[in-house]
């Protein structure tokens, strides 16, 4: 059963939040596609004092939180060290915004969460005027290649085999499943 979109909301990431995401990033399931937790929250950390542009938030599903989302500025990673490391950078419009997100809570896994709150985060980002929208999942991550497909994100063909580790998928409206 689908939740219903309605009940998600997205709750700005302050430092009272630091131990749930702790526990999460801790949990097996994050550990394997977001790296070291305490390295992970560091960064977290950077972001909401203001060290970092990415911008975090909690997913809450009837309130309670259930997982994690952020969205990051592409322009502000376009510089001689980040395409150094990632040259597809210098391939995207400077406005376009990457999210991530995992669910956080195990046992809220497999039931259509991730999929919902993506679609209602990105229609939040285009309400902000954000058209150019991409996420960067490891192309192993099947579970999260499936649910950003159902959102409506589709690989980016000119990028196929030259990113590295993630694979490039931009948001389409027109290939939305949800409505």
């Amino acid at each position: 059963m689908q939740p219903d979109p309605h009940q998600i909301s997205f709750v700005p990431v302050e430092p009272q939040h630091y131990p749930l995401l702790q526990k999460w990033l801790d949990e097996a399931h994050m550990r394997k596609w977001w790296g070291d937790p305490d390295t992970e929250l560091g960064y977290i950390r950077a972001m909401v004092e203001g060290r970092d542009t990415t911008r975090p938030f909690l997913i809450a599903l009837d309130g309670a939180p259930v997982g994690y989302i952020q969205y990051w500025f592409i322009g502000h990673h376009q510089n001689e060290q980040w395409i150094k490391d990632h040259p597809w950078l210098a391939e995207l419009p400077s406005e376009t915004v990457g999210v991530d997100l995992s669910i956080g809570c195990p046992e809220k896994l497999s039931k259509g969460i991730g999929s919902q709150a993506l679609a209602a985060f990105v229609d939040a980002l285009r309400e902000q005027g954000h058209d150019t929208i991409i996420i960067d999942p490891d192309p192993c991550n099947g579970r999260a290649v499936r649910a950003y497909a159902k959102v409506g994100f589709r690989p980016v063909p000119h990028l196929h085999g030259r990113t590295g580790d993630v694979l490039i998928m931009q948001y389409h409206p027109d290939a939305h499943e949800f409505t």
